[in-house]
């Protein structure tokens, strides 16, 4: 929960920062920062990548899990939820969309609907890394500035549902660490970290078709069946 608990208080130092320098900070500032994190999240996911001791498993469940999420369209599906929020909330609103409302709804579904938030929470309950939710609070600090010089205070209340959110995802994985083997947890990070080398070259902007790495989203549960599996596959042939 502490990288969690970071994250807000980013968000809400960022917020609050955006607030004080509206209109003042130019643009390339904001740009330069956030190349900067995405390759520190490149480095991270590459770091948890290498750590693999079943390069095949890695292999074959990005493919598989990769599939799985494209027939399922998981990236569309986010982004189709994050749009209907949005509008629910503005017509909701008083005035037929406070700025309030849509500072409060763009933020929070940018800091909560993506693949980083649910890797990262999976990583720091499961694993005890928390590189991963780190990096996301710095660049959720960088953004809370840039989108509260634009919509203003409603982006600081986006640390409730961060909060609750990825807190939640954490606690969840951090049970389920007890009932797992070292061997699939370590797969499943490595799996991770290579998702999360797709998110940063996303957050560098080299692909000129962002890679959609919501669809890669099942291949980090996939270890869970692969290992036992190929066990007890190879129990068979000897």
């Amino acid at each position: 929960m502490l990288a969690t608990i970071i994250n807000c208080a980013l968000i809400l130092a960022g917020s609050c920062l955006g607030l004080l320098l509206k209109g003042k900070l130019p643009e390339r500032f904001l740009t330069v920062l956030i190349q900067a994190i995405g390759l520190c999240v490149i480095s991270i996911g590459i770091s948890s990548a290498v750590s693999t001791e079943n390069t095949l498993c890695v292999v074959v469940c990005l493919v598989v899990g990769t599939l799985i999420g494209q027939a399922i369209d998981i990236e569309r599906r986010l982004d189709s939820w994050g749009d209907k929020l949005r509008r629910r909330f503005e017509k909701n609103s008083s005035g037929g969309g406070s700025t309030f409302t849509q500072g409060f709804v763009t933020a929070s579904l940018l800091f909560c609907v993506g693949a980083m938030a649910i890797v990262g929470s999976i990583q720091a309950g499961i694993h005890g890394d928390y590189g991963i939710l780190l990096s996301k609070s710095v660049i959720d600090g960088i953004s809370s500035i840039s989108l509260a010089t634009a919509l203003g205070v409603g982006v600081a209340f986006a640390a409730l549902p961060v909060l609750i959110y990825q807190g939640g995802i954490t606690l969840l994985a951090g049970a389920a660490a007890a009932f797992l083997q070292e061997s699939v947890i370590t797969e499943m990070s490595a799996v991770g970290g290579c998702i999360i080398i797709g998110i940063g070259l996303n957050v560098l902007g080299l692909p000129k078709t962002p890679l959609k790495v919501g669809n890669m989203l099942p291949a980090v549960f996939l270890p869970l069946a692969y290992l036992p599996l190929a066990n007890w596959m190879t129990q068979i042939m000897h």
